[in-house]
């Protein structure tokens, strides 16, 4: 009996003891954000637009005061009346007490007095703002192209002198006219998208003040009256730039690029003159991508092979390059000649119906290359096709491990060429080949299977999907 009762107890002090768990883990699962430490909260706050943040003022008292201390602000305009929207964001920038700014992001698509845009920018800058995001468009007017045409908003001057940050992105219609002397002393990513400049050559001004600057982006609408600049930085890793315009007639440039540290590389958009100055040591990746409007080249008759070519030059110390050479601006052959690509491991190709002699100029100079992804950009009809290249012009490389074509449609060239991948590929593991859904997976993998292979161990796939 005694054990009995004592089993009897335990039982019961141990249910005691599961119901006391259960309740400790469902109060501790309801609070457990709540009672994380303010300086965490405000942290997770910070990655979301204000407007959400002060939202979660009505969740309870434990957070009403915490959106006023999140090191980041994100304004946006949300379309309600300018004024109030004008209103609200002097409330915010009043009640706000955080001591520096992680982050300042501004989106304005209004009429706005220009006092206003600069009253909120200075206030980010006296906070030690480190990160910068403005885009504004103080009128919704576009051209026939599509282009912003309304009044421009030029940035304050004050902004020129700050010693903090270390990001800063424009985009939309904002003016840059910086002054002939300044210092952005930490700043080290900049992005300028779409933007307006000055008549004075405002994009080398502006990088000639950068001493730091690491990581560049320009993206321009070929709208903005600067013909030639120079991107001289010593500092910089990563470059992108590319050129939008929906104009009829093609627009004309000219870039000249002085980088010895650069890292990554992408290009899009309309090729023009581009020049690099010195040997680009350290790339690691390229990306280009071309493209044009067709009247650029069937009434202006631009073709663009000599300048791809040219371009490709300059980076062939790329150890992993992405190449789209364009369509029907591709035509006209070039010579990548006497370049070699000696540290190229992996590219990455968009072949089109006229530029199958680019990819064939790169397989033979690329002696180290171990994976080739081919993407296939066009369907039936091709103007220049693949060709097996003559004995004694250059040799695939001998480390090459994976093939990946996108798009096969049994076409006789396309055949040719992964007859000539088989034969030629001395230690080709997998070659993967993608076709629609309208083919027979089954009928394309017999017919490849025939064609003899030089590497004993290559496995040979089809997959549907493009």
């Amino acid at each position: 009996m005694a054990n009995s009762d004592s089993d009897t107890q335990s039982e019961s002090k141990r249910r005691r003891l599961e119901r006391s768990l259960h309740k400790d883990t469902v109060v501790d699962s309801s609070d457990r954000i709540s009672n994380l430490p303010d300086s965490l909260l405000c942290h997770i706050l910070s990655f979301l637009p204000t407007k959400e943040a002060v939202a979660t003022a009505i969740l309870s008292n434990r957070w009403k005061p915490l959106w006023i201390l999140v090191p980041a602000l994100d304004l946006k305009y949300n379309c309600c009346k300018p004024i109030s929207f004008t209103y609200i964001v002097y409330r915010v920038l009043a009640l706000h007490i955080a001591p520096s700014l992680r982050s300042f992001r501004l989106t304005w698509y209004s009429p706005c007095s220009s006092f206003h845009l600069d009253t909120w920018i200075h206030v980010a800058l006296a906070r030690n703002v480190q990160q910068l995001h403005l885009e504004i468009y103080l009128d919704g007017r576009q051209d026939d192209s599509h282009v912003y045409v309304g009044k421009l908003f030029w940035l304050p001057s004050g902004l020129f002198t700050c010693k903090t940050v270390v990001v800063l992105e424009l985009s939309g219609g904002i003016g840059l006219n910086p002054p002939p002397s300044f210092q952005f002393a930490s700043l080290k990513i900049l992005r300028l998208s779409k933007i307006r400049y000055g008549l004075t050559n405002n994009i080398s001004t502006l990088l000639s003040g950068c001493p730091v600057l690491e990581d560049l982006s320009v993206v321009r609408e070929c709208t903005d009256n600067v013909i030639s600049f120079e991107i001289n930085v010593r500092t910089l890793k990563r470059l992108h730039i590319e050129f939008k315009s929906y104009k009829p007639e093609p627009p004309d440039y000219n870039i000249e690029i002085h980088t010895p540290a650069l890292e990554y590389f992408r290009f899009s958009g309309h090729l023009r003159n581009i020049v690099f100055h010195g040997k680009l040591a350290h790339l690691i990746e390229a990306r280009v991508d071309i493209y044009a409007l067709e009247d650029w080249t069937r009434v202006y008759e631009i073709y663009y092979g000599d300048r791809i070519f040219k371009l490709l030059r300059a980076l062939n110390n790329a150890k992993f390059l992405s190449l789209f050479p364009g369509d029907k601006e591709c035509i006209a052959f070039g010579s990548i000649y006497p370049s070699m690509f000696q540290n190229l491991v992996r590219l990455n190709f968009k072949v089109t119906r006229s530029n199958w002699h680019v990819l064939l100029a790169l397989l033979l100079v690329a002696p180290n290359l171990e994976v080739l992804v081919v993407n296939k950009h066009y369907y039936h009809k091709s103007q220049l096709c693949w060709m097996e290249p003559p004995d004694g012009s250059g040799y695939l490389s001998s480390r090459l491990t994976t093939i990946n074509f996108k798009g096969y449609e049994e076409l006789e060239h396309e055949v040719e060429f992964i007859n000539y991948i088989l034969k030629e590929a001395i230690v080709l593991n997998t070659i993967t080949i993608k076709v629609s859904a309208q083919r027979s997976k089954e009928s394309v993998l017999k017919k490849l299977s025939m064609f003899p292979r030089h590497s004993t161990t290559c496995l040979l796939t089809v997959e549907i999907g493009i």
